[in-house]
């Protein structure tokens, strides 16, 4: 039997023991031990402790309480020192978010070895996951493949600042102020925009809200 150490954070104890009952009824002779953290804080804190130990697997959901003191705002911000402190630990992301701008995203800047939908998955897959990443692998559920594809046929127009735009569009930030967030100039961000209307067939008199009202309909944010 091998012995597999796990550290789950999420701020949902009923879903740790969840996924602790799942994994525990794997078919693969795992001895599952759990360690849990349910805000970034306490997570912050055993993953920057001095002889921590090593975890094989570090489940982390995407959304948590943040700790302001250390600028760790949500779980994704806790895998640099992941990366830091626990470099052999593999990162399984799990995520309430479906929109296909913030899953690829996560792909391309985390680069989770796992990212897992809660709507995508059931006891079944999660053992699945659990298994191939245990084996060296990468596995994505179907929401996130889903998301990948998509943007990646379109990657042309919809590269990596245009997507902050239309992000920072949806979350009402001001077009005059996206300069100060994006590093680059206004004229550069207004050459962006019409990129975008053209792409997303808006005119080019079109409002930024028409602008988020259509990448909406497409499954962007």
């Amino acid at each position: 039997m091998t012995a597999v150490k796990i550290l789950m954070i999420d701020d949902h104890p009923s879903q740790i023991e969840g996924y602790k009952v799942i994994l525990s009824f794997n078919e693969y002779d795992y001895q599952i031990e759990t360690t849990a953290c349910y805000d970034c804080e306490s997570a912050y804190k055993l993953i920057t402790k001095e002889n921590a130990g090593i975890f094989d697997i570090i489940f982390l959901d995407k959304s948590m309480p943040s700790y302001v003191e250390k600028n760790i705002r949500s779980g994704e911000d806790l895998v640099p020192l992941i990366r830091q402190y626990m470099p052999k630990s593999k990162v399984v992301i799990i995520t309430s978010y479906i929109e296909a701008f913030v899953l690829y995203h996560i792909v391309k800047t985390v680069k989770p070895t796992g990212l897992l939908v809660k709507s995508d998955f059931n006891a079944e897959e999660l053992l699945e996951a659990f298994d191939q990443i245990m084996h060296g692998e990468t596995y994505y559920s179907e929401t996130v493949r889903e998301s990948i594809n998509q943007l990646l046929a379109k990657k042309e127009f919809l590269d990596s600042i245009n997507r902050q735009i239309i992000i920072m569009l949806s979350q009402g930030i001001k077009t005059k102020n996206l300069p100060q967030y994006l590093n680059i100039s206004l004229s550069a961000v207004e050459k962006r925009k019409v990129q975008i209307k053209d792409y997303f067939c808006v005119s080019e008199k079109g409002s930024d809200e028409e602008i988020v009202k259509e990448a909406r309909r497409l499954g962007f944010i």
